[in-house]
Formats: C-alpha cells, sequence, structure tokens
C-alpha cells in the first residue's frame, strides 16, 4: 500500500515537473497532476512488476523499509507521470484541431 502512495505522489510531481521543464505540455497544474496520478500508478505497477516488486515487498515486510523498492517506486512513478501527461496533451491538441 505504501508503494501504491509513493508512485502517485511521484507521478503528481512528474507530471508537474515534466509540464515544467517541457512548456509544449502543460496542461496547468491540476490536469499536470491529474495525469501524473494515473501515470504515476501505472508507471509504479509496471515498473515494479518488471524488476520483481513481490520479492522486494516480501524483504520490506521482514526487514521494514526496503530504500530500493522505494526509489523504484518513485523512479517510476514520476516517468509514468510525465509519460501520460505527454500523451494527454498530445490527445487533447488533436481534439483542438479537430
Amino acid at each position: 500500500m505504501l508503494e501504491l502512495i509513493i508512485s502517485l505522489i511521484s507521478g503528481a510531481v512528474g507530471g508537474n515537473v515534466a509540464g515544467s521543464v517541457i512548456k509544449g505540455i502543460n496542461q496547468g497544474t491540476v490536469i499536470n497532476s491529474i495525469a501524473g496520478i494515473v501515470g504515476g500508478g501505472l508507471g509504479g505497477q509496471i515498473l515494479s512488476a518488471l524488476t520483481g516488486g513481490a520479492a522486494m515487498a516480501e524483504g520490506a515486510a521482514a526487514s521494514g523499509i526496503d530504500l530500493g523498492s522505494i526509489i523504484t517506486q518513485v523512479a517510476g512513478g514520476g516517468v509514468g507521470g510525465g509519460v501520460v501527461l505527454a500523451i494527454v496533451s498530445v490527445i487533447r491538441s488533436m481534439m483542438a484541431k479537430g
């Protein structure tokens, strides 16, 4: 549960950072955050599955907080948030033209 919360928060931050850095995809704080949260949840789960998150979670439960797992969730959430924001930006620009 903690990993999911970290992914969602990291996604919101990642979406807002991506919107700040790449002005062409900035959709405003609310949409950046929502897209980031969605992307963070997806990105964190995908990256966790690829890196064996279940094994990490069992290790964390046995020994406390697992720093490697937290870093994985932050990275996956942040990147996922930025990617989903870019996709939302492309879709919104296509809808505006059509």
